[in-house]
């Protein structure tokens, strides 16, 4: 197996310096200004909507512990705060 191995790294390395490095094109050579353009302006807009979804998921489970809190029974409320609360 360790000939095999070294036999696959050769075989990589002569793929790699068949390119010399001044002809290597990079993916934003290759594609157009505008393209590149459109593609950072979907990346915002998903991480916006990705924001957005994420503020909505924490206001949704704050509103749900308050509604938990809110609807608790008198036994809950006593067993939670028991004599803590303020004497009026």
């Amino acid at each position: 197996m360790g000939k095999k191995r070294k036999q696959q790294q050769h075989v990589d390395d002569r793929h790699t310096a068949s390119l010399p490095k001044q002809e290597a094109v990079t993916l934003a050579d290759q594609l157009g200004g505008d393209v590149l353009a459109k593609l950072k302006a979907a990346k915002q807009e998903l991480s916006a909507k990705e924001q957005a979804a994420e503020e909505e998921r924490q206001a949704q489970l704050a509103f749900e512990r308050k509604q938990r809190e809110k609807n608790k029974s008198f036994e809950e409320l006593l067993n939670e705060y028991g004599d803590k609360g303020s004497k009026f």
